[in-house]
């Protein structure tokens, strides 16, 4: 294999040389090099100086290895056969070209100088590999497509023996675990749970329901918060399924008549997962709903969240007050617990006492003491919180306030020199009010403590590899152009947020241009990818605080909240539309909720 000459620079210099990188970051790299002895291409790596696919090519040019650009549609199906699923999923490895004459099967892998890999490929195969450079996230693209196809044969197989299967299973109710080991693990099933749940933490979903109807079962994934069919199975696989995941869940296989929850963990690549399950008898056999919950708990900044300009200012400024309450409010599944998590990590420092009560603690922060409620044993949100006094806590994180109790006691807390921390379930910012006053906390109380109320949402954000400027129709542009009237320089000054000045710039122009998604193989049609919040956050101002001693209504809060300059999730979503990372159809179906 030719090494090229450039392997005596590195590939940092090639990287510079192609003008990929300046002469300050080629400086900073050779300098952590030699005071680290770090690799130079984990340095690049870690520090995000490049993108994946010039990282690939730079490396490939520098040993002397071509760059294969793949293409799934492209690939001869016969020629992927060739090296088995598995085998291509644990080496990273697609084949896409093959010379019959000369016996030579080109090979795309993440790491083509793996030589012991190269040989057992050949001897795999039966011919001599030709290794190129390729991307892992194009790989995995690839081979992620083979897996509808292997499902299929999986279906197949699992079909033919799901009488036995199931026989087995029965004989071995009283032994359950005997009949995990002997019989299941091993069985087609199993591997249709496992490349099922594999499929779901790679695509992103948090959920996953598998629902029986008549003559069939249904699997759905919910991804970007939006439910999508993936595939119909036969309805005889569908008391199979739901044994072999009770049983990793640690369910009682043969109770079918109530519900269920339970847990077990998996591990796809380098990431684990916690998967809460649920079951639920309907009609046609039960339904399974498994949440899936990162064990990293990845933690974002607020603007990473979407939050900024008046808004991320107010809320930050509460969370600088060292006493008082802070809510954060909106339907499931709108990011609360991702924002709560987020300004924990904010505040967390070794000069404070953190304590949360949480169900369950599905984002891990290092240095916090964190506590998942246990119903049975008797330790719910208002008993955590009674004993959270005693640990000499400065600030307070209750997963949720759900009833009176605890509203009271975080209030006596807010009241007694803590900063505390909570969620409500509440349509806006402004409806927490009259929520907490129907909990019976008295509205003198709700007054002093109550800091800062922030409500929001999560928008599907636009595909940025299919993304495309439209003129919207005229009665839109006017409605855009009414909505966001009412929005102030004020609140953009006070913010000093560029974007949203720019935003607000684009409204006096005769027309408006908006963005939407055409639909990709990125995507899955969509047009959508990742998603971002939309929030409004109610200062408790003093004259906030003279309405909740009337006892005034959300309405009349929310207005006084508008004309203090609280921007509204309907505005902030509108200013996101123009600026290109949603859609106006996406802003009114979460926002008129």
């Amino acid at each position: 294999m030719p090494i090229n000459n450039d392997l005596k620079k590195g590939i940092e210099d090639v990287l510079f040389k192609k003008g990929l990188i300046s002469e300050d970051q080629l400086s900073a790299i050779k300098f952590e090099h030699v005071n680290t002895g770090k690799p130079t291409e984990q340095i690049i790596k870690e520090r995000g100086y490049v993108g994946n696919e010039s990282f690939v090519k730079a490396f490939g040019e520098v040993y002397g290895i071509e760059y294969a650009k793949l293409d799934g549609g492209q690939i001869d199906p016969k020629l992927i056969e060739l090296i088995p699923h598995q085998v291509a999923k644990k080496y990273n490895v697609v084949p896409f070209e093959l010379d019959r004459e000369h016996g030579v099967l080109s090979v795309a892998m993440v790491d083509p100088l793996d030589l012991q890999t190269i040989e057992f490929l050949e001897r795999k195969t039966g011919y001599r590999i030709h290794p190129f450079i390729s991307s892992m996230k194009e790989i995995e693209q690839i081979v992620e497509e083979q897996s509808g196809k292997v499902i299929g044969e999986e279906i197949s197989a699992a079909l033919e023996e799901i009488s036995q299967t199931t026989l087995k299973i029965e004989e071995n109710q009283g032994d359950l675990r005997s009949a995990d080991e002997s019989t299941i693990r091993d069985a087609p099933i199993a591997r249709i749970v496992g490349m099922i749940m594999e499929t779901a933490v790679k695509t992103g979903a948090s959920d996953v329901h598998i629902e029986p109807s008549e003559s069939s079962t249904r699997l759905r994934y919910r991804v970007d918060g939006i439910l999508e069919e993936k595939r119909v199975l036969p309805k005889e696989m569908q008391e199979s399924l739901v044994a072999r995941i009770k049983i990793l869940s640690n369910m009682k296989i043969d109770e079918k008549r109530v519900p269920q929850d339970g847990r077990f963990k998996i591990e796809v690549g380098k990431v684990k997962t916690d998967l809460r399950v649920s079951t639920l008898p309907t009609v046609y056999g039960e339904k399974v709903v498994i949440r899936l919950l990162k064990e990293e708990g990845k933690v974002f900044t607020f603007q990473d969240l979407g939050l900024r300009g008046l808004s991320l200012k107010r809320f930050e400024e509460a969370l600088l007050k060292p006493v008082g309450m802070i809510l954060v409010t909106g339907p499931t599944g709108s990011g609360k617990t991702v924002t709560l998590a987020s300004a924990l990590s904010k505040l967390n420092t070794v000069r404070v006492n953190i304590v949360t009560v949480e169900d369950p603690v599905e984002i891990r922060i290092p240095g916090v003491n964190q506590v998942q409620i246990n119903p049975q044993a008797g330790l719910t949100f208002a008993q955590g919180l009674r004993s959270f006094l005693r640990q000499d806590p400065n600030i307070i994180m209750v997963g949720e306030v759900r009833d009176g109790e605890t509203a009271e006691l975080a209030v006596q807390a807010a009241l007694t020199g803590h900063l505390v921390i909570s969620t409500l379930h509440t349509n806006s910012a402004s409806g927490a009010i009259p929520r907490l006053l129907d909990m019976k906390i008295e509205n003198f109380l709700l007054a002093s403590t109550l800091n800062v109320v922030l409500a929001q949402r999560l928008v599907r954000m636009i595909c940025t590899f299919c993304k495309e400027e439209y003129e919207p129709p005229e009665e839109i542009q006017k409605e855009i152009k009414r909505v966001l009237e009412s929005v102030s320089h004020s609140q953009v000054l006070m913010s000093k947020d560029k974007t949203i000045v720019e935003d607000i710039k684009k409204l006096a122009a005769p027309k408006l241009k908006l963005f939407r998604g055409k639909g990709c193989d990125k995507c899955g049609g969509s047009g959508y990818k990742g998603r971002s919040g939309i929030f409004e956050v109610l200062d408790v101002s003093p004259a906030i605080q003279k309405l909740t001693l009337e006892n005034r209504s959300a309405g009349d809060i929310h207005n006084l909240a508008v004309a203090e300059g609280m921007l509204t999730l309907e505005q902030d979503g509108y200013l996101k539309a123009i600026e290109g990372k949603t859609t106006i159809e996406e802003v009114l179906r979460v926002s008129k909720g």
